[in-house]
């Protein structure tokens, strides 16, 4: 039996921002949410697609030939092999569905990278 998730609860649980928490799974896919502050790293994930739904604050999602800003209550599906760039202004909170194998920063490395192994379920 599945207990329902507060969103507002979990959100409110850490304040770390570029590490997703591991919300739940679905189908294969993992739900994460992250917060936001600033500009992640440019990188793309080569197999896979990537939805954004932004909870809080203000998320813009770069991509090198345009721009899609997303508001609260907003979703927009990345497309596999697309490289892009989150950054929140000036902070953000989102709700990440991704597949369970996918790479936080398609595993391209850098300062901010986390292992699929290390983001913690809450």
């Amino acid at each position: 039996m599945h207990d329902v998730i507060d969103l507002d609860e979990k959100l409110n649980a850490f304040d770390e921002t570029w590490h997703p928490r591991i919300i739940g799974s679905c189908n294969g896919q993992y739900l994460k949410l992250a917060h936001g502050e600033g500009a992640l790293e440019w990188h793309s994930h080569e197999e896979e697609d990537e939805a954004f739904l932004c909870l809080r604050g203000r998320i813009v999602l770069e991509m090198r030939d345009r721009e899609v800003v997303l508001e609260p209550g907003q979703l927009f599906i990345m497309p596999r092999g697309v490289e892009h760039r989150p950054r929140a202004e000036p902070t953000a909170s989102v709700l990440l569905f991704e597949p369970a194998s996918t790479e936080h920063l398609g595993g391209e490395g850098g300062a901010r990278e986390v292992d699929v192994d290390d983001q913690p379920w809450i």
